[in-house]
């Protein structure tokens, strides 16, 4: 043994200096910490892509040599908070080159931290295509079907926040995904932009169940007005970043995933409004999850949907037609033209929507040289599908003619499915509407039916909660109900004494976790998801939804009021409260950034003879931009903050904290936690303040580290893959327990 094992050393000490000497070679190469190359080769997926020639004449050596290329890192600007333009921004270094340099160290710890404060999100360029096309608007209600890990829903509510001078847009996102544990990292990508028009929900996409809002007393059902359908795929156009991929790649991923994406299409086509659009996305070159799905489903609907012409939309974007013709091809390299050639024993496999349509002014009049494909070589990125969809009529099975008046109308015969129907077999919802309105109930008419179905309505005092068992399947953790504050709710006038609020404040959209005992966070939702929340609990899982804007505070009866103001909700709140504001300037900010607890006195005179004799308890602390002074940051700030006996402090997250440090052209060290560090910038002073900050409405347990957010599914989005490296800042105290200013 003592010989083996002497060999064993031998052969790890010639291994370790050879690894030395190859060092340089390594280093060359970006910083690829040593782990086995991996070869950059597949046979199969050279001969099927030259075979369908979706690369033009002349440049397959150079589409090959891109996809064997790192993938640069991009960035996105948050563009409603601050910036008007150039919001997006590559360099031409990969994530790993980011991760591992230790000359880019401070740079990388950058980027972490303004992603965590939702100052910029860290996202493949090709995946902001989507959301752009869609060309949201701040009063569109937005379904994002298969949002998670997040990226592209941020971008939307970024849209819906255009004007940052309107807190409540009338629009809104409600953004869903299959995958519960999925779900959380959505919710945590969402928190970031504290918005309280977003809502996370837990569907299979494919059969999302539709929803009815309540207008003017009648219910109707809700129709959105922009659909994002990014779909799951095979994901072979993430081969610069997801490089097993290579490995793995067959035909046989898109052959199984051609039908699922067909039915989420569809039952997104369903959902639009008439004259809304549609954004069908993949992150796959395979016409089978492209062109087919498309040339399928504008079939299907007989003409309701057709593709938009959107090549003038994003100038300066290079991309190649949508393919027209097209085969099949199997795992084992057999290919089939038609759906003729097909032989009964691969039907199961191989199905007709899989194929171009057969008439040639049918395959004109798609015109499927409108979607968008983009390929690696042409500008530095991944390769990418898009295709825009507009709604012009109700689709075919959703049609009848109008009802006579005083006579029941009769309902036409139902439409039998395909064997790709998207609705056949699918779940519908607890009150059976999905089954009543599929068959042959149209668009305008569904409300009657909506009404009808739900006569006794789902409003249970204002309590929205989790849908019973018995009806759905809950799968994942068990949601807290949404608890909306009733009017006459004595938690309330003392709230709105205290901090001075303003007559149209609309308390009736504060909602709360529990139905038991203290209420101990308050969240604020838009007046337009209120009505979604109240009148669809039995339908949906609701993860998520609204923004913390008050939390209690212990001995906070001491104070005059219970509950001291959150970061995360106080720009929805500030233009409502009239009291409890002190007036700042650029070194009171500094002070308080910097400080953990500074007396009165370290404060400005102006700031000081505002504080001084204010009483105790939970403040606003505002600094306005001086124009005369272009020198100085001219950017508004709103801190949450508390005014003790003798000494003031913020409560801000960390990450927060140091992006206005940043701003301010301080230095900050962004290294490990200091351990009682009270004079370091920002040590341990978001701890007791903001406890769940990080990932909103008190859900039971709302995991960060969800797994699949690298999955070739969702490639795009990398803002949440080096979560792990954010310092944690939430201790889970109180503000009474954990040492309020003196």
């Amino acid at each position: 043994m003592g010989r083996r094992s002497r060999g064993r050393r031998l052969q790890q000490q010639q291994q370790r200096s050879e690894s030395a000497e190859d060092g340089g070679k390594r280093n060359g190469a970006g910083w690829e910490g040593g782990y086995p190359e991996i070869v950059k080769e597949n046979k199969l997926f050279e001969h099927y892509y030259q075979e369908l020639k979706i690369v033009p004449e002349g440049e397959w050596d150079q589409f090959m040599g891109a996809l064997r290329e790192p993938l640069p890192a991009t960035l996105r600007i948050t563009g409603y908070k601050r910036y008007p333009e150039e919001l997006a921004w590559h360099t031409n270094l990969s994530r790993k080159i980011l991760r591992k340099s230790p000359q880019l160290e401070k740079f990388h710890q950058f980027l972490v931290s303004e992603t965590e404060s939702g100052n910029i999100s860290r996202q493949e360029a090709v995946s902001m295509i989507p959301p752009l096309l869609l060309n949201a608007h701040p009063h569109h209600k937005i379904l994002d079907m298969c949002a998670a890990p997040g990226s592209k829903t941020t971008q939307l509510i970024e849209m819906l926040h255009a004007d940052m001078n309107v807190p409540f847009p009338e629009g809104f996102v409600i953004a869903n995904d299959v995958d519960n544990k999925r779900c959380y990292l959505l919710v945590h990508q969402a928190k970031r932009l504290g918005s309280p028009c977003i809502m996370v929900v837990n569907h299979d996409a494919s059969c999302i169940p539709r929803l009815q809002v309540d207008v003017n007393g009648r219910k109707e059902v809700l129709f959105y007005d922009r659909i994002l359908c990014d779909v799951p795929c095979s994901g072979d156009g993430t081969m610069r970043k997801n490089i097993d991929v290579w490995k793995k790649w067959s035909t046989l991923n898109s052959l199984q995933l051609h039908g699922l994406q067909l039915r989420i299409a569809t039952r997104g086509a369903e959902q639009l409004v008439e004259g809304g659009r549609m954004v069908y996305s993949t992150c796959s070159l395979n016409p089978i999850e492209d062109e087919a799905v498309i040339a399928s489903l504008l079939e299907k609907s007989e003409g309701a949907l057709e593709l938009a012409d959107v090549s003038s939309e994003l100038p300066g974007l290079k991309w190649v037609p949508g393919l027209s013709q097209w085969k099949v091809m199997t795992k084992d390299g057999q290919w089939f033209a038609s759906w003729d050639d097909v032989p009964h024993n691969r039907h199961t496999q191989i199905r007709p929507t899989m194929f171009p349509p057969k008439d040639p002014e049918k395959l004109q009049a798609m015109h499927l040289e409108r979607c968008l494909r983009i390929l690696p070589h042409h500008q530095n990125t991944g390769g990418f599908f898009v295709a825009v969809l507009v709604k012009k009529s109700s689709m075919p099975w959703n049609k009848r003619p109008p009802k006579p008046q005083g006579e029941p109308a009769e309902p036409r015969a139902p439409v039998p499915p395909s064997p790709a129907e998207p609705t056949a077999g699918c779940a519908s919802t607890p009150s059976e509407l999905e089954s009543k309105l599929a068959p042959g109930i149209s668009d305008t008419g569904a409300a009657e039916s909506a009404e009808d179905a739900d006569g006794s309505g789902s409003r249970r005092g204002g309590v929205c909660g989790p849908p019973p068992s018995k009806k759905m399947k809950l799968f994942g953790f068990k949601e807290d109900p949404f608890v909306f504050i009733p009017e006459d709710d004595p938690l309330f006038p003392p709230i709105q004494k205290f901090y001075a609020l303003d007559p149209s404040f609309p308390k009736t959209n504060l909602l709360t976790r529990t139905t038991e005992g203290k209420k101990r966070q308050l969240y604020m939702v838009s007046k337009e998801l209120r009505n979604v929340l109240l009148n669809n609990s039995e339908r949906m899982k609701v993860i998520n939804t609204g923004i913390k804007v008050w939390c209690r505070n212990n001995s906070g009866e001491d104070f005059d009021c219970a509950f001291r103001l959150a970061q995360e909700g106080i720009y929805t709140l500030y233009p409502f409260i009239n009291s409890r504001i002190i007036t700042v300037s650029i070194e009171d900010v500094q002070v308080l950034l910097t400080q953990e607890n500074p007396f009165f006195r370290k404060l400005s005179s102006e700031a000081y003879s505002q504080v001084k004799d204010m009483a105790k308890g939970s403040v606003v602390l505002k600094y306005e931009p001086d124009p005369t002074k272009p020198d100085a940051l001219q950017c508004p700030i709103v801190l949450c903050g508390w005014r003790g006996k003798a000494s003031v402090r913020t409560f801000v997250p960390r990450n927060e904290r140091l992006h206005y440090l940043r701003m301010m052209g301080l230095e900050v060290p962004v290294g490990k936690k200091r351990e009682g560090g009270a004079g370091a910038p920002g040590a341990g002073a978001a701890s007791p303040a903001e406890p769940e900050d990080a990932l909103g409405a008190g859900s039971p347990a709302e995991p960060e580290d969800a797994p699949g957010a690298g999955s070739p599914a969702e490639p795009e989005d990398g803002a949440g893959a080096e979560q792990e490296a954010v310092p944690d800042t939430s201790s889970g105290g109180d503000p009474a327990e954990a040492g309020l200013p003196r």
